[in-house]
């Protein structure tokens, strides 16, 4: 199938999705994840009506965001793998939204930035869902005074809640983990419950059935990795 008619068919899986919430589809943003894909591909995505992007790392980044023929005023960029304070000057002011803030002290860096470059940037506090070490994020009991502290930052703007559901062959755990995070979302101020950003290919209909208002879709839109970087320029 072609990139526009996968891009159909996600919407219709969108839809059905949440129709079953009792919720309108205008409500879910979808959201292409373009690790690895193409420019090329990443510009017939956006002719089939997409116009919200993420990427998961700035060094790849950097060959897309803001660079011809992908600078197109509609195109909004979301970075949405794991930031490295190191990497802060690269990104802010880059991308439309930061989803990906998982500390303190990784918002208090993008804080000084924004305020150093005299603009507000958007963002997205990571929650942990899964217990495994290796992953990111605010604790579940940890995120209510994260909120306090980062909404108080200048230069920032916290616009809600991205999480990702652990690995899980069982629909009961997966559903749960976004449940935890709905209902996190719902406890914040009315000012930053704008986005909650959970579901990837594997799961977002069942995020959408839970309350997402933005699904992050790599694999259904694009292929498998080695598909979408097909045409991969440099």
């Amino acid at each position: 199938m072609s990139i526009a008619e996968n891009i159909a068919r996600v919407r219709e899986r969108c839809a059905s999705a949440a129709e079953r919430a009792g919720r309108s589809s205008q409500e879910i943003t979808l959201l292409a994840v373009t690790k690895t894909v193409s420019p090329e591909n990443i510009l017939s995505a956006h002719e089939s009506g997409i116009t919200h992007f993420g990427e998961n790392y700035v060094q790849e980044a950097k060959s897309k965001v803001g660079i011809p023929p992908l600078n197109k005023p509609d195109i909004s960029w979301h970075l949405i793998g794991h930031l490295q304070s190191n990497k802060v000057r690269d990104v802010v002011g880059k991308f439309a939204v930061i989803q990906s803030v998982d500390s303190l002290a990784l918002a208090q860096e993008i804080s000084k930035r924004a305020v150093t470059l005299g603009i507000v940037q958007q963002l997205l506090l990571e929650v942990k869902l899964d217990a495994n070490p290796a992953k990111f994020g605010f604790g579940v009991d940890d995120l209510p005074s994260a909120v306090e502290r980062i909404g108080s930052l200048e230069g920032i703007q916290v616009k809600g809640l991205m999480g990702m559901a652990p690995f899980a062959p069982s629909e009961v755990v997966v559903r749960s983990a976004f449940q935890t995070l709905y209902q996190l979302f719902e406890h914040l101020p009315y000012p930053m419950r704008y986005t909650l950003s959970m579901g990837m290919t594997g799961d977002f209909e069942i995020a959408i059935e839970e309350g997402a208002t933005l699904v992050r879709i790599g694999t259904a839109i694009f292929g498998s990795r080695s598909q979408a970087n097909s045409s991969l320029l440099g």
